[in-house]
């Protein structure tokens, strides 16, 4: 329509007052438009053919810390020969936020020690020192001898597991009789503050800042504790203040006198918060888990990425490497990284063939689809793109550095950079992923076939134009439903991080005593930050198989 526009509108031009006007031809009949099916297959064409160059980038990744963690959702993405195949879609990254490596596998347990002994032997081939500390969402213990999770990396000996502590808690929600409970909040934030504590002197400094700087711009002195503590959210306190478990003696003591004022209370309309009965089998099961989630001694989970200046005093700026918190961020664009249905035409063929201009140039750039599926040969190479910029953006991340230039082929950098040195004596953009030679490890839907004693052919140069197992009706292709397209920001947010309002150790009884009395179980005035768990959902990807029951609402409160 624009392009026909445009030609009357030249046309037009030609047509002058007192002169004869000139017949106009009938506009020039248009190419048709590539449906987004077909740009699709294309994309995914493009991809295979630097299939050896990703596999590599993909086995080059390693870590000192890592976290293995498992999805339903993007299993159901899987069409074609391969659908209801896969149940599940198993995930370790390292520290960084990275990922070493993604399987689909028909069941967990046995079936992924062939990942664990291909991530023993890239360790062992490169020299690389083995990772000190595993994060698990099950298999952290073992009444006998090691326990599962262990002995599936058993050339790893001085190798410690533990469990993510916000699937321990998901666990504790089990126990709730609803999670729309005017006490849920409460709960769930008194339950974290029982589990973790706050560096003294980090909580001082960030203090004196926050003081600092509103008696400079804002005239404001003479604030007490407590009103200084209102002005720290936790997303201040998650970037400039560590945290460390209380051990496993103490929070076992804190965790009992929570259940015991939570026992029997109810709300306004005399509806309790817990079923008693099954939080007394919870927290029989649970409570030998409570050593699982300690942090291991001598080892740092937390990296300075920076400082900056707040009020005069200098903050520096800490990443946390505890839980599994990267993993679940990761879920939720790995979703993304199958497309399918588009919304917008124009945006499709920006997004495939230049950048997103919703997005931007980043791993997040098929978020312009909504997407249903993929036949197994797409699945892969699709998988395999997403992996590969999630790495490279993490790895950038780090570093903090922000280049104009960017581009995630490996050979394109590799060239750039080449002629740039010789005429500019100087590197245009940094390859952070440096690929090594490919492991031969197998990925994603490969691994899944060998299950299966199967071989993924890789059919590089096939006809786009040739069913893949996708409906060919767009009516078919329905909306699974996953609502994080909205805000996908590459920070994660801890859902198990509250306010220092949430003390463990005021009377936990005076809880009971409140809601007798028909007091406001919620505070009004609690931190507000759209993006942490003080006001809004944390989600945690309810699919996981460890007793948690779904997704779980936190919302902290002010007592």
């Amino acid at each position: 329509m624009t392009s026909t526009l445009q030609y009357l509108a030249v046309c037009k031009r030609f047509q002058v007052p007192g002169v004869e006007a000139q017949p106009v031809a009938s506009p020039p009949p248009m190419m048709p438009v590539p449906s987004p099916h077909w740009l699709l297959t294309v994309h995914a064409e493009d991809i295979r053919t630097r299939i050896g160059e990703m596999k590599a980038r993909v086995t080059s990744i390693f870590g000192s810390i890592l976290k293995m963690d498992s999805t339903k959702k993007v299993t159901k993405k899987l069409a074609g020969a391969a659908a209801r195949t896969a149940a599940w879609a198993t995930n370790v990254g390292n520290e960084h936020g990275q990922v070493l490596m993604s399987v689909l596998t028909a069941h967990e347990g046995d079936g992924l020690l062939p990942m664990a002994a291909g991530l023993m032997r890239r360790y062992s081939e490169a020299g690389v020192p083995p990772p000190k500390l595993l994060y698990v969402d099950r298999d952290c213990c073992s009444g006998t001898g090691r326990s599962r999770a262990a002995a599936m990396f058993h050339e790893w000996e001085e190798l410690v597991v533990r469990l993510d502590v916000w699937h321990l808690m998901r666990r504790f929600a089990v126990g709730v009789t609803t999670d729309s409970h005017q006490l849920y909040g409460l709960f769930m934030a008194k339950l974290s503050a029982c589990i973790f504590e706050w560096d003294a002197a980090d909580v001082a400094r960030l203090r004196e800042a926050v003081q600092a700087e509103m008696e400079e711009k804002q005239g404001i002195v003479g604030l007490s504790e407590e009103q200084l503590n209102s002005k720290l959210t936790t997303k201040l306190l998650a970037r400039h203040c560590r945290r460390r478990t209380r051990g496993a003696e103490e929070t076992e003591e804190l965790v009992h006198q929570l259940l015991e004022a939570f026992r029997d209370v109810t709300d306004t309309m005399g509806v309790p918060l817990l079923d008693n009965e099954r939080m007394d089998v919870i927290w029989n099961n649970q409570r030998q888990h409570l050593r699982c989630i300690q942090d291991p001694p001598g080892l740092q989970l937390y990296a300075k990425t920076g400082q900056l200046t707040k009020g005069g005093v200098v903050l520096p700026v800490y990443r946390c490497a505890r839980g599994s918190t990267s993993l679940e961020s990761f879920h939720l664009h790995l979703n993304h990284f199958i497309p399918g249905k588009c919304i917008d035409l124009y945006c499709v063929c920006v997004c495939v063939f230049l950048s997103c201009v919703c997005c931007g140039p980043s791993t997040t750039c098929f978020l312009c689809f909504t997407g249903t599926s993929a036949n197994a040969e797409n699945f892969q190479a699709y998988l395999l793109e997403g992996l590969v910029r999630w790495n490279e953006d993490r790895a950038a991340a780090v570093d903090q550095a922000e280049q104009v230039l960017r581009c995630y082929s490996g050979h394109l950098q590799h060239n750039l950079n080449q002629l740039s040195q010789q005429l500019l004596n100087r590197k245009l953009v940094e390859d952070y992923t440096k690929p090594g030679e490919y492991t031969g490890e197998l990925i994603g839907v490969e691994y899944l076939y060998s299950q299966q004693c199967k071989e993924l052919r890789e059919d590089i140069g096939r006809d786009p134009d040739t069913p893949d197992g996708t409906p060919d009706d767009e009516s078919d292709w329905e909306d699974e439903g996953f609502a994080e397209a909205v805000h996908l920001g590459t920070e994660e947010s801890d859902p198990t991080i509250v306010p220092l309002s949430v003390d463990p150790h005021r009377s936990l009884l005076s809880i009971r005593a409140a809601a007798e009395a028909g007091a406001p179980p919620l505070s009004e005035d609690a931190p507000s930050d759209p993006l942490l768990p003080s006001t809004a959902t944390a989600t945690s990807g309810g699919d996981d198989d460890d007793g948690g029951g779904g997704d779980v609402n936190v919302r902290t409160v002010k007592i």
